[in-house]
């Protein structure tokens, strides 16, 4: 069975079938750390489930606004934490993520890829837009996850 891995102190994302890991992704989690609260900008941790795929013919570096896609990023610099290209929405399964569908957690492309590999997110997991393309079209809904530690 296909499912994923996060683990926060590695930065490292790995898409598993069985005990084999079939894919390794860098990734950027929470500048804020791990927690649960509603605004607190924090990687949740715990078990989830992708609940949702969004953008599924969408161009590399399309942005997306409350999940619809608004426009293309043209490569510029700025210190806004876009979400580009492709968005896996994740469900919490715990009782102290179950408010991650409302607090909008996801796993998403960014427009700051020269911070992969530290955490630096506003709590989204961030991958490389060509990354999150891959593991988008290696993974269905209701794939399981875990993140931790």
């Amino acid at each position: 069975m296909i499912h994923i891995y996060i683990s926060i102190d590695k930065q490292l994302l790995q898409l598993c079938e069985g005990d084999e890991v079939l894919d390794e992704y860098v990734i950027s989690s929470a500048a804020n750390g791990l927690g649960y609260e509603e605004g607190s900008y924090c990687t949740p941790e715990g078990r989830f489930e992708v609940s949702e795929k969004i953008g599924d013919d969408a161009e590399l570096g399309t942005i997306f606004k409350s999940r619809k896609p608004v426009g293309l990023w043209q490569g510029e610099s700025c210190d806004e934490d876009m979400v580009l290209t492709r968005i896996l929405r994740l469900n919490g399964l715990d009782p102290e993520n179950a408010n991650s569908m409302s607090r909008y957690i996801y796993i998403h492309g960014t427009n700051q890829e020269q911070y992969l590999g530290h955490p630096k997110s506003c709590g989204c997991i961030r991958m490389s837009n060509s990354d999150v393309v891959d593991l988008y079209n290696r993974v269905s809904e209701g794939v399981p996850l875990v993140i931790g530690a």
